[in-house]
């Protein structure tokens, strides 16, 4: 069994690793957080050139034909680089949510526009309290209208399509294709950790919108489309995590104590290897991600689980340790150690935190042995 990425796949990360090096050092992280600017437009446009928008969907569609393969590896380095854009939203969302349910009328209208970036989307599942859950939903869609409020939204303040779980029919949930550009929306800002990653809050007051899939299907096609997303952002998180351990560990071999590299303390040696440890174990499970997700395979709903737990908890992990092997420094405004912070939690947040995963997964094998 092979274990590693083929060649054109590793082609594929090298060229992003070295565009993003080029065009989202973390200066541009800091720009954005720092600005009123809800994300980098430049690099945004740069991407979009690349194709990476539509790495997943199929020529046919105006995107690249490559697969989610290819694709989990540009998110590992948009993770590395912090990049300041809406990709997430907008490609392991809005895009995956048209790839899994939208009819061939829908792929046409919006798949082009997404994967040339000229259309931003997002999806707007949680409503407050009510998490990630679809069957917890008040937001109504009756008649080709929309009404309710979502909260959260990440990037709705850029996005100009939304995916919506609402609630439709006999009060079965549905999912719901709104343009935010449209009447009956409203656009909150919220205050988010990462500002470089922007937040609002959605009001929709009769908005017109349009079934995507099948009515009253919303979720068990919100559980799919979370495990896929779960698979891409748990490659983020992967590279995030990877990218702290590189700057911590480059950080303790050059930070002298005492007259010698802090890195050279064992209790330092120890937090490295520990967070290493960490990482690999979560690589392993998103390597498992990915293949199922790659491959349509039913362990895609173990798999995904077990992924974002582990993502999850090594970027966590790698950002706290950044900041505490940096010594007091790391603590400060000007170095970049917030910068991971700050992503990690934002990430955290998204679609339902570490132990909400663990949580599925239990109630997931227990399903699974109990049949």
């Amino acid at each position: 069994m092979n274990f590693e990425f083929s060649e054109d796949q590793q082609f594929v990360q090298h060229t992003a690793r070295e565009f993003l090096a080029e065009h989202a050092g973390l200066e541009v992280c800091r720009a954005v957080l720092e600005s009123k600017r809800p994300y980098d437009a430049e690099l945004w446009k740069g991407v979009a050139e690349m194709g990476w928008l539509g790495a997943a969907v199929p020529e046919s569609f105006g995107g690249a034909g490559l697969g989610h393969l290819e694709l989990v590896l540009l998110a590992e380095e948009m993770g590395r680089s912090l990049a300041p854009i809406p990709f997430s939203s907008s490609v392991y969302l809005a895009t995956e949510a048209l790839l899994l349910a939208g009819s061939d009328d829908q792929k046409k209208r919006y798949l082009p526009r997404l994967a040339s970036g000229e259309l931003i989307g997002t999806f707007a599942l949680a409503e407050g309290l009510a998490g990630s859950d679809a069957t917890r939903v008040e937001t109504r869609f009756s008649e080709g209208q929309l009404s309710g409020e979502k909260l959260p939204v990440p990037d709705g303040e850029v996005a100009g399509l939304a995916v919506v779980a609402a609630r439709s029919g006999q009060g079965a949930p549905s999912l719901v294709l709104v343009e935010l550009d449209g009447d009956g929306v409203e656009r909150i800002p919220v205050e988010s950790i990462d500002p470089s990653r922007g937040l609002v809050r959605l009001r929709f007051d009769r908005a017109p919108g349009e079934f995507l899939g099948e009515a009253g299907r919303g979720a068990e096609l919100a559980e799919h489309l979370l495990d896929r997303a779960a698979v891409l952002f748990a490659f983020e998180q992967l590279g995030g995590a990877s990218r702290a351990l590189d700057l911590t560990r480059g950080q303790a071999l050059e930070r002298y104590a005492f007259g010698r590299p802090v890195a050279s303390f064992q209790a330092i040696k120890h937090r490295l290897a520990d967070l290493y440890c960490a990482i690999e174990l979560a690589r392993s499970n998103d390597y498992y991600g990915a293949w199922a997700l790659s491959h349509g395979n039913d362990e895609l709903a173990l798999a995904a689980c077990n992924a974002r737990v582990a993502s999850t908890e090594a970027f966590e992990l790698a950002a706290k340790e950044m900041i505490q092997i940096y010594g007091g420094v790391g603590f400060t405004w000007e170095y970049d150690c917030h910068l991971f912070y700050r992503r990690a939690r934002w990430l955290d947040a998204l679609l339902g935190g570490a132990g909400a995963w663990r949580e599925k997964l239990i109630q997931r094998l227990e399903a699974r042995d109990a049949a």
